[in-house]
């Protein structure tokens, strides 16, 4: 490292809250090199820091082998195919994504799903299947009133007759010709896929599991913490270094979750003045602005390894969309030997900050990597991407800098 290199490396890890020369909060042994597995090749991403199996230089175990800064491919590559398909995890570990998301509801016979939301009617053909037709209703999910088709009121075998489709085809008119190709994966059918993709490359593949709607769920008889634990226990995934997150915007779900399995836990954390729903149901007062106090991350830190914030909540912006400065968030969380997963970057316009948006078309491409670079610079240990391939681009400029 040049004496250059090595300043600028001083100054992210005293902004990020480490100490100077460590590249890592604390008792973590976090990487100074992007590993992009053997999807970087196919890339053509040259100079980029590699080991063998995929493990960063400090040949640590679990999440202390990703590198930093780690990219989680939202729903897949989703930025190119339609979200929560086996299509779009596997075109986003070819990219070589180090992790790949998936969210989990269940079906009304129990079985965990792959879908962002219980209501399909944007994310497949339901709406086309007139046998279905009768079960479209009007919901209250986490005091929102929707109005749609909903898992949980699908067997599996019902749901498996139906096709996934692109969520946001105003955006992404090029994902649709992949409208009817996949079906809605479950959970087993991931977990399957990844076993066998992880004995092809000799490198496990890292998932970030999310529980969607625990407290609805649970309230429905569909519990969800207990059947993921069942399954990750049974494909060896339960352990402390096993190579998967689970992760909601529930703190209660991770707490109940840390009783099941020993693996690396996330709490998700949305705007400052929200609360999680699990909150409003109890009755806690607390606010997402409280939980990101020092004293709320300490108390996350007593049954989590890690937080998974806004983007906001790294850097605010201003009442026109522009970029602010950092909050002390990652300096605090990583005080607290929390690591920090923020979402989620998408290389349209209309998702950018005001500052790195090009031209007018909002569903252009405006200038991600100035966003990404300047999002890496706080110290954050990772970053959701619906489009992983540019996401690793910027993570290995950032480190080769």
């Amino acid at each position: 490292m040049s004496h250059g290199k090595q300043g600028r490396q001083e100054q992210r890890d005293t902004a990020a809250g480490r100490q100077p020369g460590t590249g890592g909060p604390g008792r973590r042994s976090l990487l100074g090199a992007a590993v992009l597995g053997a999807g970087g090749a196919a890339l053509g991403l040259s100079g980029t820091a590699r080991a063998d199996d995929g493990r960063g230089g400090s040949g640590g175990r679990g999440v202390d082998s990703l590198p930093v800064p780690t990219v989680v491919a939202h729903r897949g590559a989703s930025g190119y195919r339609p979200e929560h398909t086996l299509g779009s995890y596997q075109l986003a570990l070819d990219m070589g994504a180090h992790v790949i998301e998936q969210d989990l509801v269940p079906t009304r016979d129990g079985h965990l799903v792959c879908r962002h939301e219980n209501d399909i009617t944007g994310t497949t053909d339901v709406a086309a299947h007139p046998e279905f037709a009768d079960r479209k209703t009007t919901k209250s999910v986490d005091g929102k009133s929707l109005t749609g088709w909903f898992t949980e009121d699908f067997t599996l075998a019902e749901l498996k007759t139906l096709r996934a489709e692109e969520r946001i085809p105003q955006h992404r008119q090029e994902n649709t010709v992949y409208d009817g190709r996949w079906e809605v994966p479950t959970l087993e059918e991931v977990l399957r896929w990844a076993e066998k993709e992880g004995q092809k490359r000799g490198r496990p593949v890292w998932l970030h599991i999310e529980t969607k709607h625990p407290t609805y769920f649970r309230k429905l008889g569909l519990g969800l913490e207990e059947p993921l634990a069942k399954l990750l226990r049974a494909y060896g995934r339960h352990r402390e270094h096993s190579p998967n997150f689970v992760q909601s915007f529930e703190p209660s779900s991770m707490e109940r979750m840390s009783r099941l399995i020993d693996g690396p836990r996330v709490v998700l954390l949305s705007r400052a003045s929200s609360r999680p729903w699990d909150f409003v149901e109890s009755g806690d007062p607390r606010t997402v602005a409280d939980l990101v106090k020092p004293e709320g991350l300490k108390w996350i830190a007593s049954y989590a390894q890690g937080i998974g914030p806004t983007l906001d909540l790294v850097i605010p912006r201003d009442a026109e969309g522009r970029l602010t400065e950092p909050t002390t968030l990652v300096r605090d969380a990583h005080a607290e030997n929390l690591l920090l997963h923020p979402y989620t970057m998408r290389n349209e316009n209309t998702f950018l900050p005001v500052d790195y948006r090009k031209g007018t078309d909002p569903h252009a491409y405006g200038d991600v990597f100035g966003a990404l670079k300047t999002y890496f610079a706080t110290g954050i240990d990772g970053i959701f991407s619906d489009n992983p391939d540019t996401a690793l681009l910027a993570a290995a400029d950032f480190v080769n800098e």
